[in-house]
């Protein structure tokens, strides 16, 4: 009955997908361990707006999130998700009135090829371990962007300038309590920038930016 017990086990085990380990979670404790070493010790990070990162984006953590959007790998986005809210809740959630959690949309065209909003479901994630409300479609995108990474810096914000409009869930009835925008990646601000720019525009009140990864500027 154990070995029988045993080898399910061993065919019910996933497979790591940074390693190809077999392992009962989503990650092997190997890989899980170094995705911890880009945890940052203080996520409340200096920028324009009000921004919460959990981790640098780079190493482990930048081949996770890559395989989360350009391998089909949804629970990687849950599970990432899950991590930021964890942070939260020890480091940020007693500094701000509980906000309404909104992730940032993708256009139309680009969920038809990727099949789902990796935003949207590390904002699943989040709501998961912190219990904030999720409003999936607070933002929607009217304009389809040329991905930011293939822009210089100066010509990222140009690229988002009318990119977002209201959602169908605030369309009738506005959110009585403040957003807090979700999203996979912060690099430059432009996203959030923009994010905050349209929903400033209907008088809602955007406390911050929470973000999985928040890219690391490097010297000349």
């Amino acid at each position: 009955m154990t070995m029988l017990k045993g080898l399910l086990n061993l065919f019910l085990q996933n497979t790591c997908p940074l390693c190809q380990r077999n392992t009962p979670n989503l990650f092997c404790p190997y890989c899980n361990q170094q995705l911890q070493k880009s945890c940052l010790h203080d996520p409340n990070c200096s920028s324009p707006i009000p921004l919460f990162a959990w981790g640098s984006y780079g190493g482990i953590l930048k081949r996770a999130i890559i395989m989360m959007k350009y391998e089909n790998r949804p629970e990687i986005a849950l599970f990432l998700g899950q991590l930021l809210g964890g942070s939260w809740l020890l480091n940020s959630s007693c500094k701000y009135p509980a906000p309404v959690i909104v992730p940032i949309p993708l256009h139309p065209d680009k969920m038809k090829i990727r099949g789902f909003n990796q935003s949207e479901l590390i904002a699943r994630g989040f709501c998961d371990v912190t219990g904030l409300r999720l409003k999936s479609h607070g933002l929607m995108r009217i304009k389809h962007t040329q991905p930011q990474f293939e822009i210089s810096a100066d010509k990222r914000q140009k690229n988002l300038m009318g990119a977002f409009d209201l959602g169908k869930d605030f369309v009738n009835h506005y959110p009585s309590k403040p957003i807090l925008l979700v999203d996979d990646i912060y690099t430059t601000g432009s996203t959030a920038n923009s994010a905050t720019h349209t929903l400033d525009g209907y008088g809602i009140n955007v406390i911050g930016f929470a973000t999985v990864a928040k890219a690391i500027k490097h010297g000349p």
